[in-house]
């Protein structure tokens, strides 16, 4: 039980981080773009993960080899995809957009016709926050935070994995080594990061602590010790911290029916974990 709750409360201290980190990366888009700005947090994580863990390389087998490299891409496919995402949107209509994927994964992964009704009302509660009567509405920044879901369910699932298998610091150096590999040439291919300014590097280094080496490390941590449908359900508290970041670091304001759906995720969430909770005992 203990374990439970620290893994909890090291999901939450992510969840913090994150959404903190992509309100700093989303003031970098002017200078260097989403792909500049994703390429920096990436890379830079993982030379300090690197440093700081010093993965024994040497006594991976191919299992813990391949699990990696699949969790890496997840995480590098993720990050790409929603950064690209929120350039185009606001962040809090993104990350509530993206929470798709953790959601039909919990959905999936359910046995329980109550789980069934808490994701129905996850599920409107997403499609309530998107401006659907605006002209202005970008499809393809939608699309975009959907696809990002999509490979959100997939790091979930392979986070689980690899946790499993290694140790956490291990597991997560190396998915950040190869989200590396899988960025740079994106990286190359856009240019904009070759606009580096001294000012914007120590932004970015900041992005890469905030966004990746610390809440990564801290998911495979609670994913160590929780189910993939429990850590999906706690990540459905994602939109409402990017909302209120989004309001607090970019003057992003949402509509208040735009609330009422973030509170109709958050409710299903919390009525999932109770539900779960009771029902164990």
């Amino acid at each position: 039980m203990k374990k439970t709750n620290l893994a909890i409360s090291a999901t939450l201290l992510a969840i913090i981080c994150v959404q903190g980190g992509a309100s700093i990366a989303k003031q970098l888009f002017p200078a260097i773009g989403a792909i500049g700005t994703v390429s920096l947090r990436i890379v830079l994580s993982a030379i300090l993960l690197t440093l700081i863990n010093r993965p024994k390389f040497s006594e991976f087998n191919r299992q813990k080899w391949l699990y990696c490299a699949m969790y890496g891409f997840g995480l590098a496919a993720m990050n790409l995809i929603f950064y690209m995402a929120i350039q185009r949107i606001p962040l809090g209509l993104a990350v509530t957009v993206e929470f798709a994927g953790p959601l039909f994964l919990a959905l999936a992964l359910s046995r329980k016709l109550l789980d069934v009704v808490w994701a129905l009302l996850a599920c409107a509660g997403i499609l309530l926050i998107v401006p659907w009567k605006s002209n202005n509405i970008d499809l393809l920044g939608l699309g975009l935070a959907f696809l990002a879901g999509i490979f959100w369910a997939v790091y979930i699932v392979m986070g689980g994995k690899v946790a499993k298998i290694m140790d956490g610091k291990d597991a997560v150096t190396t998915g950040m080594l190869f989200a590396s590999l899988l960025i740079i040439p994106f990286t190359l291919w856009d240019g904009a990061v070759f606009n580096l300014t001294p000012t914007i590097f120590m932004k970015g280094l900041g992005v890469a602590i905030l966004s990746s080496a610390l809440p990564f490390s801290l998911e495979i941590m609670a994913l160590k010790n929780l189910q993939a449908k429990t850590f999906s359900i706690l990540m459905s508290l994602e939109p409402a911290f990017a909302a209120l970041s989004g309001f607090i670091f970019l003057s992003e304001n949402l509509t208040f029916l735009q609330w009422i759906s973030i509170a109709c995720v958050i409710a299903a969430s919390i009525g999932t974990t109770i539900f779960s909770k009771t029902s164990s005992h």
